[in-house]
């Protein structure tokens, strides 16, 4: 990759909102692709399969999740030492960044493939998905783990151009998997019944002809990065700032899926169509995180460009405005998943009973909408300042202080239905939001310190 004499998107000059929207946008349109070619597994499923196939598909796409976000989040130590190198006007340690991530995530995808090959069927157990769906979503789960090194090169070529400042061509990359993902689900679902099984391959399939289609695309690129294949080797000073922001975040990351991964046991353990009606609930979830998600993971490149160009007052005004902007737009989609939830969940399945049960689900979550928005550019923020420790201690602490004894305590209720349990989301955020503000005023003092 040569310097190139064209600057890509900065964000150390011009307009604060600007700047973010034009990277946003097309990461919040990755955000919508990657959500949809998820969930037209369970789309399909719904259309040609029955209960038992919705609720492994869901449960084994949820834990797939879980493994894919964990990877993202330990690839954002990749995406914010890349911009802070390029913030500095460094672009061969930014090469180097990049050689360190390739090989370290290589590593990294066999042993876990590995892992959840041999363990499909504990981890099945440990969900308590329910005996009709026990068997297939062991083999969901099996076969998708099999495609576990494409899912990880696709997300490490995306956090390196995310580091650079280009939103653009993840957006593509993602846009060619969703085609052909919907294509595959519709032959090897629809057309020759393959169930389950055709869904997860499908979704392989579709991440593969995206990863070749990135490398073929890179190939005539120019990145204001110096890196060649010699450089693909472990540099110790990139593998500690990569390590330094990534494992504190991946740990977060874990720590949430886990809880979440728990709060879904405990929805299973509940029955069938509740573990169902979760299922579709979640699809639809994933597309209503997608703005705070498309937020954070903007706000995090930002701050990390401007942090290297040493403008922190320019950084903190893009977490103020990133955050404004966010809530602005989650409200819209608080009314959407509050009232709307049936109609939204109908477009999954057409079980009457795992509508109501998606949409009660869907009633408690809402408020979530608004107050992660706040959370998420709070994480953003950190993530971006490569200090990434606060980070991790709110998500340990907001998955097993709040999120679960508060999803146990609702599921306990006499009479408790799925809008209860979703209730543990926001009251979770909440104390998110009031952990970030004691952080944002200790980091306001250490500052007027120095």
């Amino acid at each position: 990759m040569k310097e190139k004499t064209k600057k890509p998107l900065s964000f150390t000059e011009g307009p604060i909102f600007s700047s973010l929207i034009r990277f946003a946008l097309p990461v919040l349109g990755s955000l919508i692709l990657q959500a949809a070619y998820g969930a037209v597994d369970l789309l399909v499923v719904g259309w040609f399969g029955d209960a038992a196939s919705i609720s492994a598909v869901g449960t084994g796409s949820s834990f797939m999740q879980m493994v894919t976000f964990i990877i993202t989040s330990l690839a954002m130590g990749t995406t914010v030492t890349i911009g802070q190198h390029i913030g500095e006007k460094k672009p061969e340690e930014a090469g180097r960044a990049i050689g360190t991530t390739i090989l370290l995530f290589s590593v990294l995808g066999v042993v876990l493939t590995v892992l959840l090959e041999a363990f499909a069927g504990p981890l099945a157990s440990i969900l308590q998905v329910p005996a009709e769906s026990f068997d297939k979503t062991v083999l969901y789960i099996r076969i998708c783990s099999g495609g576990l090194l494409v899912i990880i090169a696709y997300n490490v070529i995306s956090s390196i151009l995310c580091g650079v400042g280009n939103a653009n061509l993840p957006f593509l990359f993602v846009g060619i998997a969703c085609v052909v993902n919907i294509v595959g689900d519709l032959v090897l679902v629809g057309l020759l019944r393959m169930d389950v099984a055709g869904a997860a391959i499908a979704t392989v399939l579709a991440q593969l002809v995206s990863v070749v289609a990135s490398l073929a695309v890179l190939k005539k690129q120019e990145l204001p990065i110096l890196f060649s294949l010699k450089q693909c080797r472990f540099y110790a000073r990139q593998l500690k700032l990569i390590l330094n922001v990534g494992v504190p975040i991946a740990i977060q990351e874990t720590m949430v899926q886990i809880s979440f991964l728990v709060i879904n046991s405990i929805v299973n353990n509940m029955g069938l169509m509740p573990s169902a009606g979760y299922g579709v609930a979640q699809k639809i979830v994933s597309f209503i995180m997608l703005v705070p998600s498309s937020v954070m993971q903007s706000l995090s490149a930002f701050v990390a460009q401007n942090v290297g160009a040493g403008k922190r007052e320019r950084a903190w005004k893009g977490f103020l405005t990133a955050m404004l902007s966010g809530c602005s737009l989650g409200v819209f989609i608080f009314l959407a998943g509050f009232f709307g939830g049936g109609v939204l969940s109908s477009l999954f399945t057409s079980d009457p009973e795992v509508i109501v049960q998606s949409a009660a689900y869907l009633r408690g979550f809402s408020a979530e909408c608004i107050l992660t928005c706040i959370l998420f550019s709070s994480i953003g923020y950190f993530n971006g300042c490569g200090n990434s420790l606060p980070v991790m201690v709110q998500g340990i602490s907001s998955a097993f202080l709040v999120r679960i004894p508060v999803a146990m305590l609702m599921a306990s209720l006499p009479d408790t239905n799925l809008t209860l349990v979703g209730l543990s989301t926001p009251i979770t955020t909440l104390y998110g939001i009031l952990f970030f503000l004691v952080c944002f005023s200790w980091l306001k003092r250490k500052r007027g310190k120095l």
